[in-house]
């Protein structure tokens, strides 16, 4: 190691982890997030699209879970997509409390070509560290948000 490497940063968040992956989820969303609001999405419906994109209907709580929104606002997003026919409100058939959400075929075409751009942007973002590392990067971070998702979970049943 180098002395430069041994050295304590400048700030204490220069070398924090919390605030080193948001700087670089604000950084790279938004270079994304420029693109999906080019082609007139806003990035609250890219979120909900690209979540449900290929998939089953989710409930409205594990969608606002995934595409950190909060669910009020989740909602007002979903009425606008819904009226537009990009998704739709599914009864779920054995708790009458619970709704879910699915794209239609219109919300899938919308989607499919923003989801090849998205693929390019995390390519071009990806490969100069190469493949193994960039898949060694993916599975860390899913495995922390594996680790810490049943924390908050935990931490939620308490309250």
């Amino acid at each position: 190691m180098t002395k430069q490497n041994m050295a304590e940063p400048a700030h204490f968040v220069d070398d924090y982890l919390p605030a080193l992956l948001a700087q670089a989820t604000q950084l790279i969303s938004g270079e994304f997030h420029r693109v999906v609001k080019s082609k007139g999405v806003t990035v609250s419906e890219w979120r909900v699209l690209a979540t449900l994109a290929g998939g089953e209907p989710l409930s409205i709580g594990t969608l606002a879970q995934i595409t950190v929104t909060k669910q009020p606002t989740l909602t007002r997003v979903l009425d606008r997509m819904e009226a537009r026919g990009e998704v739709r409100r599914i009864p779920h058939g054995e708790d009458r409390r619970v709704t879910l959400v699915g794209i239609t075929p219109a919300g899938s075409r919308l989607v499919a070509g923003l989801i090849k751009l998205a693929r390019e942007h995390e390519h071009r973002v990806l490969e100069p560290f190469g493949l193994q590392r960039a898949a060694d990067l993916k599975a860390t971070l899913k495995r922390m948000i594996e680790l810490h998702k049943d924390l908050a979970e935990a931490e939620e049943d308490e309250e």
